[in-house]
């Protein structure tokens, strides 16, 4: 049975670029659904699922929005409606794989659609924002954008190459399979800096070594969003959130933030986790030049030449001991704090430029002072990257995944 590829665009506009490229994909060896989401003029392909069901499925009659006076409604509707449709077909497993075309409001839209799907669906956008900063259309999903490099609006030597390479892509995408281990590992995931690694490394060795199979994320506000979308969606054994430095650029104001419910998918999914401050004693800037006014005569060091830490002060670490006791206080599964007497980074060590004790310590008592009774808080004489805390750390972990969960106040 041939592949099915769910294609998705505006009909009533761009119905010859859909129709050169849907005899593409069925060329190639696989079938189609095609799906319009136009508003206002006739479709000029017929659809498989057309504009009246997509906007029904949002709960609106579509006359209201065909008059054209509602633009703004019409786009909030039809992404409601399409993302209802698309994640209908793919529980009717009808969808293998979703190829769309559009501009800036089209690409909105679809890819609204496309990060209902999960991790995996090949999802191809060709978009005439495809060059840019697409993270707002993609979310935490797989979604790969193709610059249309010319609008999608006819054909020309250009569009069609583009519009060829899209139909290749996800073909390909949908016709390839991908080869599975004879046994399944568990998932684990470990968030991770620069300034952890060492620590993340040999973590992530002893659990390798021990059967599981472990995700790293990398702590740049998109890293921990992608590691709690998969939480959410069900495919992880437990977490080693060693680095949860996010928090300090929700607090401060930084680049790299990851929002205030960074930590809550592991706490509302009731997978064993670890948490554990690490990197909290920094906040990310782009280059130099970017910083604040107001953070100007902080504590900064030159990571590299486009990223700038600013030491974190004992107010700042407080404020990040209350959420990460709260993400915790929340969990309806086992979870363990390791605090690292000596140092959360490999800047704040003993000697280091972010060496702080005042301010590491003002984490550490906000978290044991807004922590619930019941659980445990791990003291490690150690830095966060001797070899010492990443073997408790996978200690813990491993325990609680056994039920074998530590309840006592430790001091290692």
């Amino acid at each position: 049975m041939p592949k099915t590829v769910v294609m998705v665009g505006a009909l009533d506009t761009k119905a010859d670029d859909f129709r050169f490229v849907k005899g593409l994909i069925e060329a190639a060896g696989a079938a189609t659904i095609v799906v319009d989401f136009g508003v206002m003029g006739s479709p000029g392909l017929e659809p498989d699922i057309g504009r009246v069901e997509v906007a029904a499925a949002a709960g609106v009659d579509l006359a209201r929005l065909a008059s054209g006076d509602h633009k703004d409604e019409a786009m909030r509707v039809m992404a409601a409606g399409l993302a209802a449709v698309v994640a209908r077909l793919h529980a009717e497993g009808r969808v293998d794989g979703i190829l769309a075309m559009g501009g800036s409001g089209g690409t909105s839209i679809v890819t609204t659609a496309m990060r209902t799907l999960p991790v995996g669906v090949p999802k191809v956008m060709v978009s005439t924002v495809g060059g840019g900063d697409v993270s707002a259309y993609a979310g935490t999903k797989d979604i790969t954008f193709i610059p249309s490099i010319v609008d999608v609006a006819g054909f020309n030597r250009i569009s069609r190459t583009i519009y060829a390479n899209a139909a290749g892509a996800i073909a390909g995408m949908v016709k390839t399979k991908v080869p599975k281990p004879r046994a399944e590992k568990p998932l684990v995931t470990a968030s991770m800096f620069g300034n952890t690694t060492t620590c993340v490394d040999k973590a992530r060795g002893i659990l390798e070594e021990k059967g599981y199979e472990v995700l790293v994320f990398h702590a740049t506000g998109t890293g921990g969003r992608t590691m709690e979308s998969l939480i959410a969606d069900g495919y992880i054994t437990a977490s080693l959130d060693i680095t949860t430095t996010e928090l300090a650029d929700e607090v401060c104001g930084g680049v790299f933030s990851a929002g205030p419910d960074r930590m809550m998918a592991a706490a509302r999914a009731g997978i064993p986790t670890v948490l554990v401050p690490g990197c909290v004693d920094m906040c990310n800037f782009w280059g130099i030049d970017t910083i604040a006014e107001k953070y100007k005569k902080r504590n900064l060091y030159q990571w590299n030449p486009n990223v700038t830490l600013m030491r974190t002060t004992p107010a700042e670490n407080s404020r990040i001991g209350q959420m990460i006791a709260a993400a915790a206080n929340a969990s309806t599964g086992p979870v363990a704090i390791l605090l690292p007497l000596r140092g959360v980074s490999q800047l704040d060590s003993p000697g280091g430029p972010y060496w702080d004790p005042e301010a590491d310590a003002a984490c550490y008592n906000s978290i044991k002072a807004n922590l619930r009774p019941d659980l445990p808080v791990i003291e490690i004489d150690a830095n966060i990257n001797d070899p010492e805390f990443a073997d408790r750390a996978v200690e813990e972990l491993l325990e609680m995944m056994k039920g074998n969960v530590m309840r006592e106040d430790v001091n290692a």
